[in-house]
């Protein structure tokens, strides 16, 4: 299915960019600090792109696709020119805005999807992209053992993406922009976007901790070797995956329900990683965050896309929880330094309480 392999090749590269960081820091000769400020980049382009990206995209979607998925390919060889530390966060401000533009492009084409063909789209989508990147990691990795340098991975990378991208031409094409009836319908639709958006938002916080914190907690406060810290990313996303493709299988479960799962096994599960004393009780707790969030986001946006044909929610929903993502790095942070790295994972676990509060409060 083209939006299935359209999420894939997007995640070719984000699972295969972390597994490249060490060498693209050694062939610039830059420290850590450097590097984190270079990658901070990305949300800081992302940010504007998905809030445009919304005007430009919906009743387009087909057309949308096919074009950022491509722009995110040139971006992504735009890398492997930048041979001076300077041009790095350029570069990967290119790259956070074609990101940025493809996720909402994505959304918005498997909405529209979902509601021309009754079919329920956005659990798989979404699930295709946590496989990929535990499939990429290890093999990018391979590839460096085998010689091959930066600049030839990512246009690889590039080459799959843009080849990729041309199955979108397979979608149905749009009808042009819906418009929403009215200025106080807009409003209702965007006042809408920013109460769900951020719900999920708290769950992109909790999940952006895991994927950047987990393998620093088990090296330095539970004395895993690197071979053994280095799988909990694995792990998580493996369990995200297979939670949203156990709620795809089963019948439609209600969203309450899915509420209720995410903020108690979400909010219990990074509680355990965080708290929990051994290796062995930290994965637990990271499988079990990914097993209970994985399918609340994409069920926010199916039923988003449901709700609002406009895409307007869709749109809406998209960027605001992306914050999450940019919030992530910098709470984590700061919660370290005062509670510890430990305490300051499961001190995340109080993100789940506005989740089980949407839980008490719907009525659908």
């Amino acid at each position: 299915m083209p939006l299935i392999a359209v999420s894939a090749a997007w995640a070719v590269f984000w699972g295969s960019w972390s597994a490249l960081l060490p060498a693209i820091k050694l062939e610039l000769g830059i420290s850590a600090g450097d590097l984190g400020l270079a990658l901070s980049a990305v949300p800081v382009g992302a940010l504007p792109a998905m809030a445009l990206a919304g005007r430009l995209v919906r009743g387009r979607e087909r057309a949308a696709l096919t074009a950022t998925a491509a722009m995110f390919a040139v971006s992504v060889a735009g890398i492997g020119l930048v041979t001076a530390p300077w041009q790095l966060p350029l570069a990967l401000l290119v790259v956070g805005a074609a990101s940025g533009a493809l996720d909402i492009a994505l959304n918005l084409a498997t909405g529209r999807a979902e509601r021309e063909t009754g079919r329920r789209l956005f659990q798989p989508v979404h699930a295709a992209f946590p496989v990929t990147v535990i499939a990429t990691a290890p093999a990018t990795g391979l590839a460096r053992s085998l010689g091959l340098n930066v600049g030839t991975v990512l246009l690889l990378i590039a080459l799959i993406v843009i080849v990729t991208s041309l199955s979108a031409l397979a979608l149905p094409a749009g009808q042009g922009a819906p418009s929403t009836s009215s200025d106080t319908g807009k409003r209702g639709l965007w006042g809408a976007a920013i109460a769900v958006g951020a719900l999920a938002a708290c769950v992109l916080i909790i999940e952006n901790s895991v994927e950047q914190w987990s393998v620093l907690l088990l090296e330095e406060h539970r004395g895993a070797t690197p071979l053994v810290s280095s799988a909990a990313p694995s792990v998580y996303m493996a369990a995200l995956t297979a939670g949203r493709l156990v709620a795809q299988a089963l019948p439609r479960m209600p969203l309450k329900m899915l509420y209720l799962v995410a903020g108690v096994g979400g909010g219990a599960g990074i509680a355990l990683a965080g708290l929990g004393g051994t290796v062995l009780l930290s994965m637990a707790g990271f499988a079990l965050t990914g097993l209970a969030l994985g399918p609340l986001v994409p069920a926010l946006l199916s039923r988003a896309a449901a709700d609002d044909p406009s895409g307007t929610l869709v749109w809406g929903v998209s960027t605001i929880s992306y914050t999450g993502f940019v919030i992530s790095p910098l709470l984590v942070a700061g919660l370290s330094s005062w509670l510890g790295l430990p305490t300051a994972l499961a001190a995340l676990g109080l993100l789940g309480l506005p989740l089980l509060t949407r839980f008490a409060v719907d009525r659908s």
